[in-house]
Order: C-alpha cells, then sequence, then structure tokens
C-alpha cells in the first residue's frame, strides 16, 4: 500500500485579518492603580463568622496592636462594620486575634454564621472595617462598571 501525502489546509486570509507579527488590536484591560498614602499598607485578610460572631484573623486584627482585653468601639457606617480601641467602649478583643460582633451588627449586615468577610486593618488610622459579602458586592460591581466601559460583570 502506498502512502498517499495530504496537503495541508491554509484557510484564505481575509480582508483587515491580523497578520503574523502585527500588533494585537484587542484593547487591554486596565489595571488600578493604587495611591501610596506613604505610611504603613493597610493589611488585607478574609474570616468567617462563627456561631457567636467572632472574628479570627492571626494577622489582620494583631496588625493594629490590640490585645485581649482591648476595648473596641464598633459602628455600622454604609454597610460597613468599622471598630477602632476605645478605652470607654463596652465591646472588648476576646483572645489575641478575635473579635466578636454583636448581634445587632450582625443582624444590621446580614451577617450569618459561616459568612466570609474582608477584613482590613488600617495601622495608621487606628481601623478595623470589616466588609460583609453585600459591600464587597456593590464595591466590586461598581469598579468593575468604571473599569470596563459600562460593562458590568
Amino acid at each position: 500500500m502506498t502512502a498517499r501525502v495530504v496537503s495541508p489546509v491554509v484557510p484564505p486570509t481575509v480582508h483587515g485579518s491580523r497578520q503574523a507579527g502585527a500588533a494585537n488590536p484587542r484593547r487591554a484591560l486596565p489595571v488600578a492603580q493604587l495611591a501610596s498614602q506613604g505610611g504603613p499598607s493597610p493589611v488585607y485578610g478574609m474570616a468567617a463568622i462563627d456561631c457567636n460572631g467572632r472574628l479570627a484573623d492571626g494577622t489582620v486584627i494583631p496588625s493594629l496592636g490590640w490585645v485581649a482585653g482591648t476595648h473596641l468601639d464598633i459602628r455600622v457606617s454604609g454597610g460597613l462594620v468599622l471598630l477602632t480601641a476605645d478605652p470607654h467602649a463596652v465591646f472588648r478583643v476576646t483572645r489575641p486575634g478575635q473579635v466578636r460582633l454583636p448581634a445587632t451588627v450582625r443582624h444590621w449586615c446580614g451577617l450569618v454564621p459561616g459568612t466570609r468577610v474582608l477584613l482590613v486593618a488600617d495601622a495608621a488610622a487606628g481601623l478595623l472595617v470589616v466588609h460583609p459579602p453585600a459591600a464587597l458586592h456593590a464595591m466590586i460591581t461598581a469598579f468593575h462598571t468604571a473599569v470596563l466601559g459600562g460593562e458590568a460583570v
């Protein structure tokens, strides 16, 4: 039996198509530029709320210098939970790297056991910001809409 060579099939060139070596005509996705504040960078982490409303993170919370017994002021603003050290506040750091969110705060923000939240510690401001999923969704949707030119993801 004799082998028969099959010619390669090359599709015809279409007018306006990209030629080998030509620049990629696709628009690159923009990358967010973060402003440098000159001070210490925020520390980020994720934590899940346990059945008693506690958040535990061994890096983010200690980066603020908070130890067990540190009194905390806990507020809700714009869907975010804001924690600051305040010697006159009622709430406290329960263990190193662990804080308990009051039930009213958890209810206002739709936080149930197992909910994962973004933690952002700003040591310069002495502030821990807890970002619930609803707040993250709103921020990400707005950012994607702005960056992607109106195409919400």
